[in-house]
């Protein structure tokens, strides 16, 4: 899959610690060469795909201002999240939801449930 300016989902806005992952396709064939169903490797306990876009991240409690006659807007801070655009995560599928958008398959999944990332500067 290439992520392009084009086609990065821009309507859609993660929320929290979410990430938005493109499952990769498995061939579904076995080390000794048995081919399974698509239903069977979907429900394996640990599945990788590519990060599409991520959440803001953990939002980071108001310590408070030391001059409290400021005025100021009060906007959420968040901690970001390890996971960037492009990266292959492999995940746990038990916490992953999975969502169709313009008829492509994605999965929801929270940071927590990221088990790896793998980064390659010239992946994409």
């Amino acid at each position: 899959m290439e992520i392009t300016a084009d086609n990065k989902l821009k309507r859609l806005e993660i929320v929290g610690d979410k990430v938005l992952i493109k499952p990769k396709l498995h061939n579904g064939k076995t080390k000794t060469g048995l081919f399974l169903p698509p239903t069977v490797t979907e429900k394996e306990d640990v599945q990788s795909g590519f990060v599409v876009k991520v959440g803001p991240g953990y939002p980071l409690p108001n310590t408070g201002d030391d001059e409290p006659w400021k005025t100021t807007e009060e906007k959420v801070k968040y901690m970001p999240l390890q996971a960037e655009e492009g990266d292959l995560a492999i995940y746990l599928q038990r916490h992953a939801i999975e969502i169709e958008y313009n008829s492509e398959k994605y999965v929801i999944v929270p940071q927590s449930s990221i088990l790896m990332l793998e980064r390659s500067e010239d992946l994409f």
